[in-house]
């Protein structure tokens, strides 16, 4: 397996510099018969590279199955007893093998661009010859600094050291590959707008293509983020679903740039603004994409998420500052030779949907670099200070949250608003309900005598926590509204024409629109997730000694110690206490966290029980035992939670609804008339 792997790798290399060299000596020639059948010959090469990486990547899953410890990576990454579903995990659980993963990845995305050449087959090319280049590096590293096939020296072990205990969780066989789909797909992307500058491409048809593959990309890495919450929330153990961990922050940054540009391709296919903007949105979320994959590989940060430390951190870090360079110079070059980069229209007035489109990147923008700024600022402290100052989750909550509340507020008002000038009156006509409804909401939370919102009418002058989260269900209230009023008011329109509900008329507005509506759906997907995030300010943790028949009250809970236990099987061995669960005196359930010891790995990791519900979670933690060999039990109620993660499946929802292609709208009778009335008469000849 190592040699047909290995050789796999260098086949790869060797094709992708096929690819590019030729691909981009084909574009440099004249345009006639020669140069095509160059540029073909590079393009079929560039589709083998996939076939290639995919028997590289075959091969190192093959040789976890077979438990062929005579290769380094396999002994390190897996071991004999290790559940099948996991040994697939093997691939990229550990640094060589995540490369040859996300290599794969790479080469699978070029190979769907290479297919669809067709498309525009001019600028393709130059995306082609730009991903090439992008495989050449990787390939090259995974070659000659990270080879996923080198041998085990000395005699051979009959065991590996197993997986990391972390990633022995049946979401994390999902996770990575979401997460690396985001991270990878945002190379396409940049390829076009570096094509584009290359050829200094006239019109916008580069950015219609660059904004689905954008969404598809996106998409993915919504998955991954979401689910790496999940994973952090199920296996962790410390009660929370997202630390402000740098690995956690290099995830974040590409998405939020990503997710300025899905508002802001708006802004240049409407009104032909922001064209520079775009392009180096576009240029940043790749970049950023590339910076995470430089903290966690490079050793200069410290995280549950990262790999150990390597000698590949310069290799990204050359190729950081080289595709910066590449291009800051051919877009100096088109800014200098050309003016297609212009914007068509000016800003008409500050209330307009154009302003809330600039205000909403700018706010995307400026919370991107916030978490770039916590997240680097140790390092930067070291280099100035000599002594590392770490950056905690109070920074980024006390930085990141206003700026998020006013994100919110923006995505309730923009969609409102009407392109080049907004009146008066058109602001009073689509606000006045959605913001008195949604005072409403508020006002119920703060001041009704039961569940957790009465809180909120004793504390959110005392506590800015509570503040903060008022607000965020004001303002995704007023969302919510603002939502449904949209979908109402166009389907008002279709039931009047049609006859049908208002159910029916809004489904076929939906099909009529799906780009827009379903961008509607993931603007409710928000609302839910920050729901769920406003549930933070009131959660509640308690930890305490249980032995036999012991108790812990916690929020409306009466936990009771049932028993405690141990169990042992080849891979593993587990302490874990079973817990009764009573309320207003009834039992309700039993829950039974553990702690799991590893053997392989010599390592232990907490396995909390979670009971989910649509109010709050009961979190429970086996944190150990005590002197006396009873077991610490340590206890969260987590309001809200649970609307994250149905927020997500929201966004997963609307996404791919707007990637959908609308339906022609039906033709009218008087048009229909018009239509046949123009059209030319048969004479029968």
């Amino acid at each position: 397996m190592a040699q047909i792997g290995s050789f796999a790798l260098l086949i790869a290399l060797a094709l992708s510099l096929y690819s590019f060299f030729v691909g981009l000596f084909a574009l440099l020639l004249p345009s006639d018969r020669q140069s095509q059948r160059l540029a073909e010959t590079a393009r079929r090469a560039g589709i083998v590279v996939f076939p290639a990486v995919f028997l590289a990547a075959l091969c190192l899953v093959v040789a976890a199955f077979r438990n062929d410890f005579s290769i380094a990576y396999i002994f390190h990454h897996s071991n004999r007893d290790l559940d099948p579903k996991y040994k697939f995990a093997t691939l990229w659980s550990g640094q060589e093998g995540s490369l040859v993963f996300w290599a794969l990845l790479l080469s699978a995305y070029a190979f769907v661009l290479r297919l669809r050449y067709k498309t525009d087959p001019r600028l393709f090319a130059y995306a082609s010859v730009v991903v090439a280049a992008v495989q050449v590096f990787f390939f090259a590293l995974i070659n000659f600094a990270a080879n996923p096939f080198g041998l085990l020296e000395g005699p051979l072990r009959p065991d590996g050291t197993g997986l990391n205990p972390l990633l022995q969780y049946p979401e994390m066989v999902i996770h990575p590959p979401m997460l690396y789909l985001g991270y990878v797909g945002f190379t396409v992307p940049f390829a076009f707008a570096l094509g584009a500058l290359i050829m200094q491409y006239p019109g916008e048809k580069w950015i219609h293509i660059t904004r689905r593959w954008t969404m598809v990309t996106w998409l993915f890495l919504t998955c991954g983020v979401f689910l790496g919450s999940h994973w952090a929330y199920s296996v962790l153990g410390w009660g929370g679903y997202w630390g402000w961990d740098p690995v956690e922050n290099a995830s974040l940054m590409p998405w939020l740039v990503g997710t300025a540009f899905l508002h802001s391709v708006m802004m240049q296919e409407k009104r032909g603004m922001l064209k520079i903007w775009n392009m180096w949105l576009v240029f940043a979320s790749f970049w950023l994409a590339i910076l995470g994959t430089f903290l966690t590989r490079s050793g200069i940060i410290s995280s549950v998420h990262a790999f150990a430390q390597s000698s590949i951190g310069p290799w990204f870090g050359w190729f950081l500052v080289v595709s910066f360079i590449v291009f800051a110079v051919f877009f100096l070059i088109n800014i200098w030779t050309s003016d297609h980069l212009k914007s068509e229209h000016r800003l008409e007035a500050v209330i307009s949907r154009e302003s809330s489109f600039l205000f909403n990147n700018l706010l995307f923008l400026l919370l991107t670099l916030d978490v770039l700024w916590g997240t680097w600022f140790p390092k930067i402290s070291e280099l100035v200070q000599g002594n590392k100052v770490t950056v905690g989750a109070p920074f980024y909550n006390r930085v990141a949250i206003p700026v998020a509340l006013l994100l919110l507020l923006l995505t309730a008002v923009g969609p409102l608003l009407a392109w080049r000038k907004t009146s008066f009156e058109s602001l009073k006509r689509n606000f006045l309900w959605p913001t008195v409804a949604s005072v409403v909401v508020a006002l119920f939370v703060m001041f009704t005598p039961k569940s957790w919102g009465s809180i909120f009418g004793l504390k959110p002058w005392v506590d800015i926590s509570y503040f903060y989260s008022l607000m965020t269900i004001f303002l995704s209230a007023l969302i919510a509204f603002t939502v449904f009023s949209e979908f109402y008011r166009g389907g008002s329109v279709i039931a009047g024409k049609t006859g049908q509900g208002m159910f029916a008329s809004m489904v076929q507005l939906t099909h009529r629109n799906t780009r827009r509506y379903g961008g509607y759906i993931v603007h409710f997907g928000v609302v839910l997730v920050m729901i769920g995030f406003s549930g933070a300010a009131l959660n509640q943790e308690k930890e305490a000694e249980m032995g036999f028949g012991d108790k812990m009250h916690i929020g409306s809970y009466d936990l009771v110690c049932r028993t405690y236990t141990q169990d042992d099987n080849a891979n593993e061995s587990s302490e874990w206490a079973l817990i009764d669960v009573y309320q207003n005196g009834q039992l309700q359930r039993t829950m039974s966290p553990q702690r799991i010891f590893y053997k392989a790995s010599q390592q232990a990791s907490t396995k909390p029980d979670i009971d989910q519900g649509f109010k709050e979670d009961l979190y429970l933690v086996y944190e150990g035992q005590n002197d006396k060999g009873q077991p610490v039990i340590k206890a969260h109620v987590n309001p809200m939670v649970i609307w994250i993660w149905i927020g997500a499946w929201v966004m997963i929802v609307g996404t791919g609804l707007a990637l959908v292609e609308s339906a022609p709208a039906p033709v009218t009778v008087p048009v229909r008339r018009m239509m046949e009335a123009a059209a030319p008469v048969a004479t029968g000849d």
